[in-house]
């Protein structure tokens, strides 16, 4: 059974993946600029400070004398996202050392970013006048986290949470969700470990798979696919804008966190420590949170549920059938365990072992069976006729199952047509 892994790149490994023409276009913005720089590592930072107000190449010879030979890993390793970022350029000195020097224009907007000066980042909203729905940071955070929340309960299946078709069909790419015909969108392995992500992480990963499919990187103006953009960040909970045509908008915490490189939030779905799992297989979650529940849910039965506290029960059956909808048995231990109450995490190991072996076993025990397409052969009038074609299916790599004592065998509905064409042939001759 093929698994699906959640690849959850960060800003960087997004960035060193475009072309460089797309890169020094990102680099016209000062915002873009700062942003990179808050995601560079802090030596990285320290050597991009160095060269910002230098107008001539820096000899290579003498970067290398920034840092101890025992620390040579990391200088190496910031040199590698520096040239991959194209922040970094070679340009030759005179005598023929080798130099280096920084993009002129991330340098450029970089300094206009911490000293100021260049366009206003934002449109001036003056002439707005005051506003009369203006929200406070309170009224913002809540905002963010309930839209957070309804993405999230989407995701593992709950009823009352609806999203637009395009914030699905982004899950969907994304390798979050899939969706079979006719039927409603379910969640993936990967999804489930999405979930296991803090919100910040999450929201990196959201951005990175909107860029990927998004067409217009423009900053000039408000286009129409700029304004489609604005509204599924106001979908994420990214943006509160009090009407799809209001003039005005405001970022929420989500976006401040994300855009200033904050990795903590006070705005975060997610709870520890609230998880007791007995021997006996119960589950005890002390947890008011319906995302918490329903994530519980997709691995075990709901028996009770109390004002603050489900009881649930992880069996044979339940297990299973997250493991056919692409959770792996290593995916539950770590929610059961990264959510552990603070009186489990007293005990070593945190987890019974007894349940947790058992979890494996089952996923084990459903994974003794295979199910691999095919095309069936059969009613063969000798056994030197099956013999004949089996053999040819077999040098052909295209041959999945025999029986001989009945004649049967299945091959690869690639190699059917070639297997056809060969038992054809060998009729007529």
């Amino acid at each position: 059974m093929q698994r699906e892994k959640l690849k959850c790149k960060n800003l960087h490994e997004y960035m060193r993946s475009l072309s460089p023409t797309i890169l020094d276009k990102l680099y016209n913005h000062p915002a873009t600029c700062l942003a990179v720089f808050r995601e560079l590592p802090a030596l990285a930072q320290n050597y991009v400070m160095r060269l910002l107000f230098l107008d001539q190449p820096l000899p290579q010879a003498a970067v290398t004398f920034w840092v101890k030979k025992d620390n040579q890993r990391d200088h190496d390793e910031c040199m590698s996202i520096l040239m991959g970022l194209r922040l970094w350029h070679s340009q030759q000195l005179p005598g023929g050392l080798q130099g280096l020097v920084l993009n002129p224009i991330f340098k450029e907007n970089l300094r206009i970013a911490l000293l100021g000066g260049g366009k206003p980042w934002a449109d001036d909203t003056s002439q707005l006048g005051p506003d009369k729905h203006a929200r406070d940071i309170p009224s913002l955070d809540k905002y963010a986290m309930e839209r957070w929340e309804v993405v999230l309960h989407f995701m593992v299946g709950s009823p009352s949470a609806a999203v637009s078709q395009d914030l699905a069909q982004l899950l969907i790419q994304a390798g979050l969700m899939k969706s079979e015909a006719s039927e409603a969108p379910c969640i993936t392995s990967a999804g489930f470990q999405f979930l296991l992500l803090d919100t910040c992480s999450q929201l990196w990963y959201f951005m990175l798979q909107y860029l990927h499919t998004a067409e217009d990187y423009s900053v000039e103006g408000m286009s129409d696919s700029l304004l489609t953009f604005l509204q599924h960040l106001r979908e994420f909970g990214l943006v509160f804008q009090r009407k799809r045509k209001s003039r005005r908008f405001y970022p929420t915490r989500l976006a401040i966190n994300l855009a200033s490189g904050v990795s903590g939030s006070s705005v975060d779905v997610h709870r520890q420590g609230y998880i007791i799992v007995e021997t006996n297989y119960r589950i005890y979650a002390y947890t008011d949170s319906e995302l918490q529940l329903a994530l519980i849910a997709l691995f075990s039965e709901m028996l009770y549920r109390f004002p603050n506290m489900v009881v649930a029960q992880l069996s044979r059956e339940s297990v299973q059938q997250s493991i056919a909808n692409g959770i792996t048995a290593e995916q539950i231990i770590h929610f059961l365990r990264t959510r552990a109450h603070s009186v489990m995490m007293k005990a070593n190991p945190v987890l019974p072992p007894t349940v947790t072996d058992q979890i494996r076993l089952w996923e084990l025990e459903r994974d003794r069976l295979r199910f691999t397409e095919g095309v069936l052969y059969n009613q063969f009038l000798s056994q030197v006729d099956f013999e004949l074609l089996r053999n040819y299916a077999r040098d052909l790599g295209v041959l999945v199952w025999e029986n001989p004592s009945k004649r049967l065998m299945v091959v690869t509905p690639g190699g059917h047509p070639d297997v056809k064409r060969f038992w054809k042939r060998q009729k007529h001759s």
